[in-house]
């Protein structure tokens, strides 16, 4: 099978640190005593066990949430189309004074400290501060676009130039002196378009940046281009079509380690959830036997432990589509949970 098995990942910088960066600076509780947090679309919030804990007054949909010690905040758009976000499931209005008459969806949320970050295309929201981003007419945020680190914000998405006609490159736009200024990514050798999916940052100017290249799937390390290897892989069929391709959903780094999550898959076969941890690759299926196919949006750390949400796509008996979604903790199955769509989490 000729895939893009050449195109292997060299991790050649190992970043020492003492601890993983979310919860950095608090003492970690033990895992038992953890609660996570699955939110869907609609504005709902389900424990770990299934519980409702909250839906999420006004929400007309759901984006992104995080959480900063016992707190949790999720961004998305309210039914009044005002500037927010809620927070511990109470809507928090920004007082922003746009002088334009648009619509307003919140796509992404940071906190530093006591300020809030929101993404509200084509402008960062930092409390009630308005911060445009330069040259943005022909730019595409991506679904985990932003990332606040020791107060540096970066957003990223995809981005059309002049030199790039109507193709789209990889861009990250980061924060100075109050301009988020547009710096384009490389792609690999060969490749005409490429686009971020997701950004991770720490210690303030480290940057972990996912997305895909012409189907090659790839991370930018602190904005240097790497090509994660690709797999010949099995799943429910032999495989007859000659090229694999992927993409990644969601980055982080722990404790010197790497991990990325996304998708393979080969022409008309399913797409597999998969996770590359340093450039190994792990395909996280839970229902080998029933799932048509997996895939995986989000992965986060607590302390030392990486947490992963995958989703898995089955029919029933009478022939209807279910939606699973799949905890896995350090690459072991924690629960499962039928009929429920997640699209964000986040650890407590």
């Amino acid at each position: 099978m000729k895939s893009l098995f050449k195109y292997s990942l060299v991790l050649g910088a190992v970043f020492m640190l003492t601890a993983c960066n979310h919860h950095a600076e608090e003492p970690f509780k033990p895992i038992e005593k953890r609660t996570v947090l699955f939110l869907t679309n609609k504005g709902e919030i389900y424990n770990q066990n299934r519980e409702l804990v909250r839906q999420l007054p006004g929400c007309i949909y759901a984006s992104q949430i995080i959480s900063d010690g016992d707190d949790y905040f999720v961004s998305g758009t309210n039914e009044n189309e005002r500037v927010g976000y809620w927070k511990n499931g109470k809507w928090n209005t920004l007082h922003v004074d746009f002088i334009d008459d648009v619509d307003h969806w919140i796509d992404g949320i940071g906190k530093w400290e006591y300020y809030i970050y929101l993404l509200d295309y084509p402008n960062v929201l930092k409390n009630s501060g308005i911060f445009p981003l330069e040259d943005a007419d022909k730019f595409l945020p991506a679904k985990e676009a932003l990332f606040v680190s020791d107060g540096k914000c970066y957003v990223v998405g995809q981005k059309r130039t002049k030199e790039s006609g109507s193709n789209y490159l990889p861009v990250i736009y980061h924060e100075h002196k109050g301009k988020y200024t547009p710096e384009m990514l490389p792609i690999p050798d060969g490749a005409k378009d490429g686009y971020c999916t997701c950004v991770y940052a720490y210690d303030g100017t480290r940057t972990l940046v996912g997305g895909s290249a012409e189907g090659w799937p790839v991370i930018w390390v602190d904005k240097q281009l790497q090509i994660l290897p690709l797999t010949d892989y099995e799943y429910g069929t032999y495989l007859d079509e000659d090229v694999v391709i992927g993409e990644v959903h969601s980055v982080t780094e722990c404790e010197g380690d790497i991990y990325a999550v996304g998708v393979e898959h080969a022409g008309k076969y399913p797409l597999v959830a998969t996770l590359w941890h340093n450039g190994v690759i792990e395909h996280l299926v839970y229902d080998t036997e029933h799932a048509k196919w997996t895939e995986s949006f989000e992965v986060k750390t607590y302390g030392s432990d990486v947490y992963v949400v995958t989703l898995e796509y089955s029919y029933d008996s009478k022939g209807e589509l279910v939606t699973t979604s799949v905890l896995w903790v350090n690459g072991k199955v924690v629960n499962a949970y039928p009929g429920l769509a997640t699209t964000s989490f986040t650890v407590l």
